[in-house]
Parts: C-alpha cells; structure tokens; sequence
C-alpha cells in the first residue's frame, strides 16, 4: 500500500476486517522500465500552482484541485471546518445555481468527487477531454464565488451529521480512528479527525464559514494538476483565463506539530454495545511522510502483515487461529506519524491473548531483523503498486499535485520508487527497534460486551 491512500486504510480498517492481498513472487524480479511521466509546471502570478501532464491515449481528461488544508488547521473548538467544505463546495456559486455542479459534470458523461483528511482537501472531475472547459470553470467558480449562505450551511450541516452517525457513530469499531488519535497524537491538532464535532458545526456563525474559505481556498494554497488528452498552449491560456484574475490571499499561518517523547505505554478499552468481536490496535509514533524512514517503515509494515505469507496472519489467523484478520500499517502525515497493527480476534479469544501475540512477533522482528525471502517479497509488492498505479489519468494528477505540494519535488512520481528500493533489509530491523518501543505503544481495545444476565 502506499503512503498516500491514507484516511481510506483507517476508515476500512474501523468499519470491517479487510480483504488479504494478493502476494507477490518473494523473489527478486527485475525492474520493470516504467515509461516516465512527463509534465510542465508553473506558478500564475496570483500563487496558484499548475502541473500539465499531456497523454493522449485516450480522449479523457483529469482535472484535481488541492488545497493545503486540512482538519489539523481548525481550532479545537471548530473541529470539522475542513471537512465540512469539502460538502459545501458541491452547493453552488455566484453563477452555478445550487445543486448543478453534480449534474453538469454527470451531463457531460464525466463523474467527480472530493476528500479531506488531516493535511489537505481535495476535489477531481473526470471528464471526455471536450470538456475540460466545464471543469475549469467549475473549479475557478469555487475558488472565486462558492455559494456560503444559511441555505446552504444548513443543508451540510444536516449531511455531516448523518454522514457521522452512519459511517462513525453507529458501526462496529467507528470510533477506532479517532480514539487512537486522541491516543498516539495527544496534544496536537493532529488528535481530532477530519470528521470533527457535529456540535461544533452546529455552533458555528455563517461569518465563520466564509472566514474559512477566504483563508483557506485561494490560489496560493492550491495545486491544479490536469492530466489526459489536451492541447498544451490552448489549456495553458485557459488556466489563465479561468484562474489568473482570482486574487491571490493573505500568507497563511501553518499550524506547529511538536510531539514530547512518550515515555510510558498507554492502554484504552473502548465500550460500546455494537462490538461483535474483541478487536485491539496497537500503534506507536512514526515519523513525518518525508522522513526518509518512512520507506523502511511502509516496507516493514508490509512484512509485519501485508498476505498470507506475512508474519502477523501466519501467527494470528493461521497458526493460533486466534484472528480473524489482521493488519499493519503506517499512517504518515505532514507533520508526524504512526504504525500500527489492527487485529480482530475469533470469538472467544481474549484481548489479552491478541496483545500478547502481537507483541511477541513485533519484538521478534526488533531481536531478529528480516529474512531475505521477506525483504524481496515486500520490494516486489512496492515495485508492483507502483506499475499498477500509474495507468489511470486520475491518479497521475492526485500523485504529481501531493509530491509538488508535501515533497516539492513532482518529479517524485518517477523516482519515489527508488527510495523504497534503496532500503537495506538490515534498515528495517533499525527502524522496527527505533520506533516499536515499549514504552512508546499505544494500545486501543475494543472488547465485547458481557452478555445481560440469565443470557
């Protein structure tokens, strides 16, 4: 898995166990000559940043708009603001009327959608490539004249709600990802989720609604990255057409992530009714996603539990058949970071048990290291995501506007792929002992509830 699927793995992770993937041939394969993406890169005088990468093979086009906001950039007693853009935004503008940006788009035979997580809210329209027009003016609209009215806030406010009750507050672990952010990010911005408070969103004034995108949702702290079929010149002098007279916004002040080390460990059982299996997470601070530990931690989270091979299922689902799944994974931000390994166990199997095993296959690992079967396995899983990702249009524009916007670098999709492979199998024991500390772990359970008496 890559580091930027991230709010995706922990949302799929707190709603059900996840499907095993597919395992790669653990020995060494050779390199496959990826054909590299070329793109132009440039900056309108207004601060907005635009990457064109033209392919023609198809007469489809990918337009993806990123802002560099995020729910770490809220006020703790505004929790959600982000997040609840990423809703309004679809409302309408000065000269879209309400409720058409769907059914334009859905019209011109395209599809769309949009996300936030902690960093960063992003939208993207695909579309025939004869309408890139439409997506750019679309997105210039939002930029300059999103609709921020009562009408509007209200409706959202009804639609993030319900999103929170369904997908959170009324499924079996959907408090996992927020509780273990309270956990492992203490004290930061970084310990609220981007799905926030609903009774912040409701306290909120309609002045505070257009203070935040007047902040937030300007060119320059956006990307437009736009990839498929175009004529180069011609999209250029559209892009200054559409964007360039939106006026540039006031320097943003960046919120300071500072972690104090974690000294002792730190264990939480959540209660809740609708749990239907003893399910434990374990999870320990990580660096920032541009460490360059981060390369050896997403190849030793792959080791720990990536497949049927990996050490975790062996252990856990196969051997003890103590687990009913299981997983690890590295969550790198912006600014921090964790791994950690999530585990539902069978029925009947205590808490107790799962940490146990757990941490006698993570402190085997830290003593051990990693077999060389292992290490090639996950350099062929890491090879392969990369020569499978790099197809659709859609994906090319997400991937060229993160590099440029938390790399600076968007070369980067061309060559990140070396980094993984410049890790040394003995760099995954250094990390594994640097970072999987005792008394850095933090432990988030979800045991079953005891039946009523006389049951």
């Amino acid at each position: 898995m890559t580091r930027t699927a991230f709010f995706t793995l922990l949302t799929a992770l707190a709603l059900a166990p996840l499907p095993v993937r597919a395992q790669a041939d653990s020995a060494p394969l050779p390199r496959v000559a990826l054909k590299p993406i070329k793109f132009v890169a440039y900056d309108l005088p207004n601060g907005l940043h635009v990457i064109l990468h033209q392919n023609r093979a198809a007469p489809v086009v990918s337009t993806y708009v990123l802002y560099h906001v995020g729910s770490k950039n809220e006020r703790p007693d505004r929790t959600g603001f982000a997040h609840f853009f990423e809703h309004l935004m679809f409302e309408g503008t000065k000269n879209i009327p309400r409720g058409k940006i769907d059914k334009y788009i859905s019209g011109a035979g395209g599809n769309l959608n949009a996300s936030t997580s902690f960093d960063q809210t992003d939208y993207f329209f695909n579309l025939p490539s004869n309408q890139l027009k439409l997506a750019l003016w679309i997105e210039s609209e939002r930029m300059l004249h999103a609709k921020i009215d009562e009408t509007g806030v209200e409706t959202q406010r009804k639609v993030v709600k319900e999103e929170k009750r369904r997908s959170y507050d009324n499924r079996p672990y959907g408090s996992l990802f927020e509780e273990l952010a309270k956990l492992v990010f203490k004290g930061t911005p970084y310990a609220w989720v981007p799905i926030g408070s609903a009774q912040y969103i409701d306290e909120a004034k309609i002045e505070e609604f257009r203070d935040f995108w007047k902040t937030y949702y300007i060119p320059n702290n956006a990307t437009l990255a736009i990839a498929g079929d175009f004529d180069l010149e011609a999209t250029k002098k559209l892009v200054a057409e559409y964007f360039g007279p939106i006026p540039r916004g006031k320097a943003i002040e960046r919120p300071k992530i500072e972690l104090p080390p974690q000294t002792a460990p730190v264990k939480h059982d959540v209660l809740k009714p609708n749990t239907p299996l003893p399910a434990t997470m374990h999870a320990w601070r990580a660096p920032k996603e541009t460490d360059p530990d981060a390369y050896a931690l997403e190849l030793l989270g792959n080791i720990l539990s990536s497949g049927r091979s990996s050490r975790l299922y062996k252990r856990l689902v196969e051997k003890e058949q103590a687990a009913l799944d299981v997983q690890a994974f590295p969550y790198l931000l912006e600014s921090a970071g964790m791994l950690g390994v999530h585990a539902v166990g069978q029925r009947g199997v205590t808490l107790d048990q799962l940490d146990a095993l757990i941490d006698e296959e993570v402190e085997r690992v830290k003593k051990d290291g990693v077999t060389e079967e292992e290490y090639q396995k996950a350099r062929n899983q890491q090879e392969a995501a990369f020569a499978s990702s790099s197809g659709a249009m859609s994906t090319r524009a997400k991937n060229l506007a993160r590099y440029h916007l938390f790399y600076g670098d968007a070369n980067l999709i061309n060559t990140e792929l070396d980094r993984y492979l410049a890790v040394k199998r003995e760099d995954l024991q250094r990390v594994a002992n640097k970072y999987l500390t005792k008394e850095g772990v933090n432990v988030l359970r979800f045991p079953v509830p005891a039946a009523p008496a006389g049951k």
